[in-house]
């Protein structure tokens, strides 16, 4: 987590004003009929009108946080989750987080211990969300940042997909929304009810360092067919929200928000043409929730604040032009782009002013301070108390629409059979096969690099990446290959490099797996990718590179070694280019996004895609 290290002053909340009682709020018990059922006579706007009515201010503030809580199930008081719930919120464990501040939501991440397996994850929903009942307090909406690909807490059984820009290089607006509507199928069955996905940012900037494979396309029409079907897919009979991301638009930067405060310099025409149109097409597919970004666009806010704490932007364009009347989350307000220039006494005031509905992720350590500020705002009247009344009554609203009022509880016996099921699995592969994307197949000779014989075939592998390295290893020797793998890391040594291309001439085929390696400023300093694939197709033995992240790595890989951009580093993207390199399927996928060469020059525009006969079977 990031720290803040300000010299601005801390005001600390006591625990008693947060925790006074609200037991007179009805809640309903769980209806295991639908998950749309009412929960109180005269539906939904009866229930936000009982609810808000008796809420104290403490707890109408408490329903604007999303947090993280330390530990694995709701008790959790082993050692290093309770110091770090102590260090970050004052109380042991994540029930206690939760019944402190009359949390609106908690979100899960792998690094807070918050997922294990499916079955944990379950009991610790349905723990947290019976201690919000228990505090009188409403139902919890339950995060996770599922986008699947690169970005995605779910931890195995759950059903993997290879991501936004894979699913665009799919071709199929259909496979995107299964895939989106499996995703919230098994959130749903695990208690997360709200999942921030999917990426509606375009990504036209290749050296961006935070979106690139995240984002389905550089082009603003495919992108925002690729937005509104997620979105649907996300939240049709799922009980799931989803929450496009991240407004205004966060595809033309070269920083990374979460330690820099990037600045996008389009005009206000730009704009309209290459960001707005994934977000209204979200709006259009009636979204749950849009989350900002924290960038500065001047063109539209010249005072050149953050668009998470802009009113011009959140309000005055979000809501007022674009007509969104949804939940707006900021994004996390750990990140530096935020801790570093406004502070945590400062950041959730500003959010709220600006139109905002959730504040997620405040720094650890400083959860006391952006809620007292809240406070002291509301009592002050730097916020009316109306507007708080409006986020409140737009969260409960939320909670009512995906179903957690009438039924918070998941049942347990039922996730084995809901979490990566066997045609669950099945439909997985079959969307992720047609994705794997040709770029170049000539070897130095001018003949096709792929496919090669499966049996008795050997290859040497080198990979950047750990998992992709080992589940493409595994996939290959499924198919009766020997494999050697060589796992090197984003910068291979010069052993490394050497030991490849000394192995090049023992096998039948060498395969590199690349990550970034593009980016010689983070990923790649020296470029020793670059260097691993041109030594070893110097040999002048057949070599394939397979890029586990951006399409972009092609344009600094020589021509003479075969390109397979497969967007991802998923067991299941892998065993897709497994089937094309044993030639059991042909590429199908055509690039998303342009590539343009290392000069800067056009390279392969959207659309470029190879592909060849599926190999004679013997």
């Amino acid at each position: 987590m990031l720290h803040w290290s300000g010299s601005m002053s801390r005001r600390r909340v006591l625990t008693a004003s947060l925790t006074a009682a609200c037991a007179a709020v009805p809640i309903a018990a769980p209806a295991a009929a639908t998950r749309r059922s009412p929960a109180v006579p005269g539906g939904k706007d009866a229930y936000v009108r009982s609810v808000l009515e008796r809420m104290t201010l403490e707890q109408k503030v408490g329903q604007l946080f999303v947090t993280h809580v330390y530990g694995g199930h709701p008790t959790d008081v082993s050692a290093e989750h309770a110091a770090k719930n102590r260090a970050a919120y004052g109380v042991a464990t994540p029930a206690e987080v939760v019944e402190k501040y009359r949390l609106g939501g908690v979100i899960y991440f792998s690094w807070s211990g918050n997922v294990d397996d499916p079955t944990q994850v379950a009991k610790l929903s349905n723990g947290l969300q019976t201690t919000a009942a228990d505090a009188g307090a409403p139902p919890l909406l339950i995060a996770a940042d599922q986008e699947t690909g690169i970005v995605a807490r779910m931890p195995a059984p759950a059903t993997e997909f290879p991501g936004a820009q894979a699913l665009a290089a799919g071709g199929s607006t259909r496979d995107a929304r299964r895939a989106a509507m499996i995703t919230a199928r098994e959130l749903r069955a695990v208690g997360i009810s709200q999942n921030f996905a999917p990426v509606a940012d375009v990504n036209v900037n290749p050296e961006n360092p935070v979106i690139g494979v995240r984002s389905f396309s550089s082009d603003p029409g495919m992108a925002a067919r690729y937005v509104h079907a997620q979105v649907t897919g996300y939240q049709r009979g799922s009980g799931v929200a989803s929450a496009a991301k991240h407004f205004p638009g966060h595809g033309d930067t070269t920083e990374d928000s979460h330690v820099d405060l990037p600045r996008i310099d389009h005009t206000r025409a730009q704009w309209e043409k290459l960001d707005r149109p994934p977000f209204q097409a979200a709006i259009a597919a009636d979204v749950d929730v849009i989350m900002t970004a924290h960038i500065v666009v001047p063109s539209l806010d010249p005072s050149e604040d953050p668009a998470t704490l802009s009113r011009p932007i959140i309000t005055g364009l979000l809501r007022e032009e674009m007509g969104y009347d949804g939940v707006i989350v900021t994004d996390a307000l750990n990140m530096d782009a935020i801790v570093e220039n406004w502070g945590s006494d400062q950041a959730g005031v500003l959010a709220l002013k600006a139109g905002v509905d959730q504040l997620l992720v405040p720094e650890d350590g400083h959860m006391d301070t952006m809620v007292g500020s809240v406070l002291d705002a509301v009592r002050s009247g730097e916020i009316d108390e109306a507007r708080l009344d409006r986020s409140v009554t737009r969260l409960l609203e939320l909670k009512w629409r995906r179903g957690i009022v009438a039924d918070a509880q998941v049942e347990i016996p039922a996730v084995s059979r809901r979490v990566g099921n066997r045609a669950h699995v099945a439909a997985a592969q079959r969307i992720t096969d047609p994705t794997i994307t040709a770029l170049r197949n000539d070897g130095p000779d001018g003949a096709p690099v792929l496919p090669v014989g499966a049996s008795g075939g050997s290859v040497q592998l080198a990979s950047a990446s750990w998992s992709a390295g080992h589940a493409l290893a595994d996939s290959l020797r499924r198919r009766g290959m020997r494999v050697d793998l060589l796992v090197t890391g984003t910068r291979p040594s010069d052993t490394e490099i050497a030991d490849t291309v000394g192995a090049a001439a023992g096998h039948d085929l060498t395969v590199v797996v690349t990550s970034r390696a593009w980016d010689t400023e983070r990923t790649d300093p020296q470029g020793r990718q670059r260097r691993l694939v041109a030594e070893v197709t110097g040999t002048g033995n057949p070599v394939a590179a397979v890029a586990a992240r951006d399409a972009y790595d092609v344009a600094y890989l020589p021509e003479q070694a075969a390109f397979l951009a497969a967007y991802s580093t998923t067991t299941v993207s892998m065993e897709s280019v497994a089937k094309v390199i044993t030639g059991e399927t042909a590429p199908a996928g055509h690039l998303p996004v342009d590539v343009p060469a290392a000069d800067g020059s056009p390279l392969y525009p959207i659309g470029t895609g190879l592909t060849w006969p599926v190999a004679t079977q013997s």
